[in-house]
């Protein structure tokens, strides 16, 4: 199989039945390469190379210098660190990085990664999608995918660092999908500061098929990209998708739409809604002084807009059902509606579900008012809890580990509860009037949990072996004390939802970006983030938001290890950990110690 877009050869063995046994990537220019070249790279010379030249994008972004901007771009395009570090983060960093494209190929050697890295080329050309369904959270329906071959989604990766940098200068404040360094909690938190003060009319919004549907030539035009950027982008749109039946494959053209499953088209589709924010407020008026009086809160594709009065949020639901159009584009009817967030407006309730929760104000009693600060009070307060479909999904993902596990060793059953129940703690523990909610579903927790020790000792055996009186130390007042627990003879215990400690979450300041270089600023976020386990927030203060093997700052959407100095895993004192990046935890495992910052 020989690929059209770059100038290598891939050679892919398979069985009789189609599998793929073994794959080779070589370069065609007759180089030889050095097979332990990729184990002794400087990775954090790299890294500095690729940062620098993309501050210098943002400023000159910031500056409005277009032409500075493209010349950096193609400098940063055809650098061999940049190309670098496109392929270890798809090869090796990623998620995704076993999911195969058209290609078959799912992992590579060090030389196949360093012919890689030297065939990377921007050109008019690109191999087809490989169409994969995964089911949506919560619903029925299957959410498509299309996974690019490796080469491409190298090639995606060199292209994001030139145009993430320029884009994020560009990109609104209140836009807070896939981009680094902001959240669905930035969005969340903006809104209640939004409804603290008054009652407001709100339009919770969706967009159809949002992917699915975004016009090609509407989002070249708006790319505003060199035109070898805008071939090579075209190429990767138009390149249709390999749909796989039961006895053939057939090639569909892609005629709209970004692919989900591309390592740019996040990026891309928050550069066909660009826009939406500023044109709105320049049409309304509201800019400037007046800007406070409208919120407009995005993430991804889904958006509320607040304001006190019902006609400008029906007015503005009119202009962005038109703007949306220009982009091929248009409302969801079936989630998108106009409702209060105190009153009911007609057939509809108060309050609305955005991100997982249901946002609603509610009265605090005849004779009480609220603090909102400025010397302003009132006689209701925002809450923030979690949507019924969200804690339906929640209660049934649990219920399914309990199901599958009825066979299962109870050490294994907590294993997989534990992430599942913590990360879904960890989400909305910044929500204001979330105790209750964790009250509530640590009492239907231990329901199914009682009912699956039932089924594991039968009518003779006695459920309450699962339980045990266990001491601990309460993070509040430091005392110890005692609680039923389910655990393990070893000690190995579930994670309680009440154990959840309810923070107050800083929202990222404006529209700053991790590219303006203040990495102090941006590791104490990540210390700080609601979702960073206890350890790993107090060895980042530690190593002043430092990897503990390269000696670079620690991005906030980067995967981590905590690594134990003296191997020895059960050795979990604070002097015997470091935390460091997950390539240079695979790094260290085939050394003897991690080496200082200034060794690199």
């Amino acid at each position: 199989m020989t690929p059209c877009n770059g100038e290598y050869r891939l050679t892919v063995s398979r069985s009789p039945k189609g599998r793929v046994l073994s794959s080779e990537i070589h370069v065609m220019t007759g180089q030889a390469i050095d097979t332990d070249e990729w184990t002794t790279i400087n990775w954090r010379k790299l890294e500095i190379a690729v940062f620098r030249l993309q501050k210098r994008i943002f400023q000159a972004t910031e500056r409005g210098d277009k032409p500075r901007v493209h010349k950096l771009q193609r400098l940063l395009i055809n650098s061999r660190a940049s190309k670098l570090l496109a392929v270890r983060r798809v090869t090796q960093e990623n998620k995704g990085k076993r999911t195969a494209g058209v290609d078959g190929v799912k992992s590579l050697t060090p030389k196949q990664r360093l012919e890689l890295a030297s065939s990377l080329k921007l050109k008019d050309k690109a191999s087809p999608l490989r169409r994969v369904e995964i089911p949506k959270p919560g619903t029925d329906e299957k959410r498509q995918l299309g996974i690019p071959t490796i080469y491409d989604r190298a090639l995606q990766g060199v292209l994001k660092l030139a145009l993430e940098p320029e884009w994020e200068a560009r990109f609104e404040a209140n836009s807070y999908g896939f981009r680094p360094g902001r959240s669905a909690l930035d969005a969340r938190s903006i809104i209640h500061k939004s409804l603290i003060r008054t009652q407001k009319y709100v339009l919770d919004a969706d967009i159809a098929k949002c992917f699915d549907r975004i016009s090609h030539e509407a989002l070249l035009k708006k790319l505003d990209a060199p035109p070898y950027i805008r071939r090579q982008i075209k190429a990767w749109l138009k390149c249709g998708v390999m749909v796989d039946y039961s006895r053939r494959r057939e090639l569909q053209k892609t005629v709209a739409g970004t692919p989900q499953g591309g390592v740019i088209s996040p990026l891309l589709a928050n550069i066909a809604l660009h826009g939406m924010e500023n044109d709105l407020r320049e049409f309304m008026g509201y800019t400037g002084n007046k800007a406070y009086r409208l919120a407009f809160i995005r993430y991804a594709d889904d958006f509320v807009i607040l304001h006190e009065n019902l006609e400008e949020v029906r007015k503005a639901k009119v202009y962005i059902e038109n703007w949306l159009k220009t982009i091929g584009l248009e409302l969801k009817e079936a989630k998108t509606r106009i409702a209060h967030t105190y009153n009911k407006l007609g057939e509809q309730e108060p309050g609305f579900d955005f991100l997982g929760s249901h946002i609603q104000q509610y009265p605090v009693g005849k004779h009480k008012k609220v603090n909102c600060g400025l010397g302003k009070w009132v006689q209701f307060e925002v809450k923030i809890s979690p949507s019924k479909k969200n804690l339906k999904a929640h209660t049934d993902s649990i219920r399914t580990v309990l199901k599958k596990g009825s066979k299962k060793p109870q050490f294994e059953v907590i294993k997989e509860l534990n992430p599942i129940i913590t990360g879904w703690c960890n989400y909305h523990c910044t929500s204001p009037g979330i105790r209750h909610t964790l009250e509530k579903m640590e009492w239907v927790t231990w329901q199914m949990l009682r009912g699956w020790a039932r089924r594991r000792v039968g009518k003779s055996g006695n459920p309450k072996q699962y339980w045990k009186l266990i001491s601990y130390r309460d993070k509040k007042t430091g005392k110890q004390r005692k609680c039923l627990r389910f655990t393990t003879p070893s000690g190995f215990f579930l994670n309680p939802h009440t154990d959840t400690q309810t923070v107050t979450y800083a929202k990222v300041k404006g529209n700053v970006s991790p590219f303006n270089g203040d990495w102090a600023y941006w590791s104490k976020r990540r210390g700080e983030y609601p979702g960073t386990p206890t350890r790993v927030a107090k060895l980042l203060k530690t190593q002043k938001g430092k990897c503990g093997y390269c000696g670079l700052y620690i991005k906030s959407d980067e995967e981590l290890e905590v690594h134990h100095t003296d191997r020895n895993r059960r050795n979990n004192a604070h002097s015997n950990l470091a935390l460091v990046h997950v390539v240079c935890h695979d790094r260290i495992h085939g050394k003897s110690e991690i080496v200082s910052d200034e060794n690199g």
